[in-house]
């Protein structure tokens, strides 16, 4: 009986979480010259983690890079919707990205606001800011939205990554400490 109500007592844990963190999902990409289409063979690095709030309809930008060979940076977006290999619209620009060969770049974008977007994106995607929005995330999460940082030498982009869904290690860890809890009670009643 106690067995029971330890599982149903994780279970509730769990279920009244869940909803609390559902509302963030964050994904991460490195970028690189390699990805770049066609490939660069720029020694420059960088890294992204875009998270996603479904209730706020935001997309929080986190963006670092260094080592850019062509130049300062002169943009940055997020691109969508296309496989690896090919190149495709930009879909959210990077407003106020520094114009450096290394530095970071943090910002905030309300997906609910047609400036959020390239006007061309929103007009390729049905029109509308909730169009284009269904569109960019369904990208995302179909590993066919890529970051780009974009110089001088390099107008069509220097360094790229496609952005991938990362799993929200709160939810994991919650799953695995009522697991041990479980395992832990089992072990304690047949002895």
């Amino acid at each position: 009986m106690k067995l029971r109500s330890l599982l149903f007592g994780c279970l509730l844990a769990f279920a009244v979480a869940a909803p609390a963190q559902a509302s963030l999902i964050v994904y991460r990409t490195v970028l690189n010259g390699a990805t770049e289409t066609p490939s660069t063979g720029s020694p420059a690095t960088g890294s992204a983690k875009v998270t996603y709030d479904t209730l706020l309809h935001t997309l929080l930008i986190e963006l670092t890079w260094a080592g850019l060979v062509g130049g300062p940076a002169a943009a940055g977006h997020i691109h969508c919707c296309t496989a690896p290999g090919s190149n495709v619209i930009v879909a959210v620009p990077f407003l106020g990205l520094p114009a450096a060969a290394s530095g970071s770049y943090i910002n905030t974008v309300d997906l609910t606001a047609l400036a959020s977007y390239n006007g061309a994106f929103v007009t390729a995607h049905g029109g509308s800011a909730a169009s284009a929005e269904a569109d960019l995330i369904a990208g995302i999460n179909a590993g066919m939205a890529y970051v780009n940082l974009h110089d001088a030498a390099f107008p069509g982009g220097e360094i790229r990554g496609f952005l991938a869904q990362v799993p929200e290690p709160g939810t994991i860890a919650l799953l695995f400490a009522g697991l041990g809890a479980i395992g832990a009670m089992r072990r304690r009643r047949k002895a």
